[in-house]
């Protein structure tokens, strides 16, 4: 049963994921780095935090808290001259892996376990859940902003709304 559950959690991450890179990939770099005040991230903002939470959380997952100490959590928020979309996109990348490599390599016995995420236990259950939440809310927000962002006509990532016949 857990080996099942697994499979799905990872089927679960990927299509978030392919969800988030069919968005990106609708936008300009004027579209990625847009804010709409100061209020407001820009998309790369939440592409660099996303990739900063999946590599620290996912990173040596059993063995280390997830909270890693080499992460700059604020710093995740603030874009760099080095946040380039080739760099931010990169490290998107090298995230993912990290996290499908540590689901994957996890067995049955590892669900039993306890890990530490900001030096708070957690059931491998717990974790996981929480990082795909976690996960799942940026990218609703990675997307949204793609959509309102995009030049031209968006191509829907899921089922497109019909179109709204005006009631005389």
């Amino acid at each position: 049963m857990i080996t099942e559950i697994l499979a799905d959690i990872i089927v679960v991450y990927r299509r978030h994921k392919e969800l988030a890179d069919g968005a990106l990939i609708q936008i300009d770099d004027t579209a990625l780095f847009h804010t709409f005040g100061e209020r407001s991230h820009a998309i790369a903002v939440i592409v660099k935090h996303v990739a900063g939470n999946l590599r620290s959380r996912w990173t040596d997952f059993l063995a280390t808290d997830g909270d890693k100490p080499d992460r700059n959590r604020d710093g995740e928020f603030l874009i760099t001259p080095g946040d380039s979309r080739t760099a931010l996109m990169a490290s998107w990348e090298r995230s993912w892996q990290i996290l499908f490599d540590s689901l994957s390599a996890l067995t049955p016995d590892d669900f039993g376990k306890t890990v530490q995420i900001r030096n708070e236990p957690h059931t491998v259950y717990q974790a996981i859940h929480r990082s795909l939440a976690h996960t799942a809310y940026h990218v609703g927000q990675l997307t949204y902003l793609c959509r309102l962002l995009a030049p031209g006509e968006w191509k829907w990532l899921t089922v497109a709304p019909k179109p709204i016949t005006p009631v005389e």
